[in-house]
């Protein structure tokens, strides 16, 4: 009888241990994602990705730990690939900043690349674009498969934000762009 309630009494221990650390490490999240969030927010904006997009993929991702190192050589808060990190102009894959804005760009792009669809975007960012295409879609593999399910991000379809710049010519025609850089061109 004394055992029982030794072991039922242990076992309120443990549950009450297990659920005070649950609640320390979702504390722990909230106060990290809030650390982020001013950079995510202003970086966001700027590249026209929606900020809850990119909170749902570092969330995934690292859970917003800044010096994260995944098994396979992803780095940093948005697990950079050493080479994708190159490509967007990442030096300091564990600067904060430097990371979320690598990652920011990418996600632009591919959401550019497969038309904003959620999955295919995700299973890019995930497993690669090489195997989106080779698979003509989402590859048939589980991690990509419990990647798409563990984004908390629902919506089937991101929306991005171009920018256009208008401008008169010299002949005194409105012009329309993209390019910030082709008004400094005109103005020199």
């Amino acid at each position: 009888m004394a055992g029982r309630r030794f072991i039922r009494f242990v076992s309120v221990i443990l549950s009450l241990f297990m659920f005070c650390s649950l609640l320390l490490a979702s504390s722990r999240q909230e106060d990290l994602k809030a650390k982020y969030d001013p950079i995510i927010q202003r970086l966001a904006a700027k590249h026209g990705v929606p900020a809850d997009f990119v909170h749902a993929v570092i969330k995934v991702e690292s859970n917003y730990d800044q010096f994260a190192v995944s098994e396979k050589g992803a780095l940093g808060l948005m697990q950079l690939m050493p080479e994708t990190a190159m490509k967007y102009g990442v030096l300091n894959v564990f600067d904060p900043e430097q990371n979320i804005e690598g990652g920011i760009k990418y996600l632009k792009d591919l959401i550019k690349q497969y038309h904003g669809d959620r999955d295919l975007v995700l299973a890019a960012y995930n497993a690669g674009q090489a195997a989106v295409e080779k698979h003509n879609g989402i590859p048939p593999y589980p991690e990509t498969k419990n990647y798409l399910k563990k984004v908390e991000y629902t919506r089937p379809y991101i929306r991005t934000k171009t920018i256009i710049y208008r401008f008169y010519d010299e002949n005194g025609r409105l012009c329309l762009t993209n390019n910030p850089f082709y008004l400094q061109k005109k103005s020199s």
